[in-house]
Parts: structure tokens; sequence; C-alpha cells
């Protein structure tokens, strides 16, 4: 569908996803209406079709706002240079970054989780997205084991899959479903194995914070 590109259309368009976000993390996905969602952003119901086609495809916008805050920061965390300097204090960095946005996130994340287990469409873009940030963690990774801090023998693209699934799968365990907050003990937790498993040397171990 073409979007309106003035800019009370663009206004109109992002009040409806701020709207449709609080509506699916109070409702849940099944349970949401579009007539909450246009009450909740102050709109007409018929409004609502000049911007998004169906209620999949506002969750999918809805989505689409938090990917930057919610995908794994990867190993770099956006400064060149440190995975090499002190890849252990990246590692940790990221895995932090993540946790703290899963848990600011989490409602949105078990909603998301409700759609990804019936809708083939939003398990593929799921994957999709994901495997992105896997790609980069894995070529992290092989530019360890080039450099002699990284077990040789492991496949980049299938640790980084194995990996970055784990502290998803923590992160989701942790906020969505225990909602604990005990994020020194994940983050220490989560950074050993990902040391361990990568077998790296010449870093400093992460300590627990007490």
């Amino acid at each position: 569908m073409t979007r309106p590109l003035t800019a009370r259309g663009e206004r109109t368009r992002a009040g409806l996803v701020v709207a449709a976000r609080t509506v699916f993390e109070r409702d849940g996905f099944t349970d949401a209406r579009l007539t909450d969602i246009t009450a909740e952003a102050g709109c007409a119901t018929g409004s609502f079709y000049t911007y998004f086609d169906s209620k999949e495809d506002i969750l999918d916008a809805v989505l689409a706002a938090a990917q930057e805050e919610m995908l794994h920061p990867g190993l770099h965390h956006g400064e060149t240079g440190r995975s090499e300097a002190d890849p252990i204090a990246t590692i940790e960095a990221a895995n932090r970054a993540y946790f703290e946005a899963y848990r600011r996130n989490a409602r949105l994340m078990m909603v998301r989780e409700q759609v990804v287990g019936v809708s083939p469409e939003f398990r593929a873009k799921r994957l999709q997205r994901g495997q992105v940030f896997v790609e980069r963690n894995a070529k992290s990774i092989k530019e360890l084991q080039d450099a002699g801090r990284a077990d040789p023998d492991l496949d980049p693209l299938h640790a980084a899959g194995a990996l970055s699934g784990m502290v998803s799968r923590m992160a989701y365990q942790a906020f969505g479903v225990a909602d604990t907050d005990d994020l020194e003990t994940l983050v220490f937790t989560a950074t050993r194995l990902w040391v361990n498993a990568l077998g790296l040397r010449g870093g400093i171990r992460p300590e627990r914070e007490q």
C-alpha cells in the first residue's frame, strides 16, 4: 500500500503505531481490535485503512519500530576494532545491551512470540531479520579465529547462531516468562558461556559483580 508522505499523514501513522503497541501489549494480538487501536490513537476507524491493510500489517510496523533496539548488538557493538582489543568486554557489553533492551520491550516480545507461533509470514520475517545479525556475529567470530584468539575448529555461522539463540532464549525466560530483575547474573552467565564456547584467549575473564 502507498503511504501518505505529508507531515500530517506521517504523524497520524506514527500515532497509530504507538497506539497499536499499547493495545497489543495490553490485550495481546488475538484480542486486540482495530477499533481499540484507533480509539487509543484518537482517530476515526476508517482512517486506519489509509495507512495499514490489517491488524497484522500494523503489528509488523510496531515490531519494525522496535527492531533497532531489540536486535542483538553483535560482537563489534558499533566500535571499530574493539573486538580485537578486548573481545570479552565487547561481548559483555553486547549481552548487557540486549538484556536491557529485551527487559524494556518484554511485553511486546511476548506478543511477537504469540504471533510467530501461528503465522508462517511472521516466522519468516523474524528469521530473516535475525539472520542479518547472526551473519554479522559470524564475521566477528571469524576475525577472532584468524587472529588466533578463538577456537579455529568452530564453524563461525553455526556458532553465532547457537550463541545468539542462547542469549535470546535466556532473555525470553527471564523477562517474558519469569519476570526477573537479576540482570547481573544473566550478563555474567551469558558472557561466560560465550567466552568458554569460543575458547577465547588473550582477554580479561569476566568477573561477576557483587
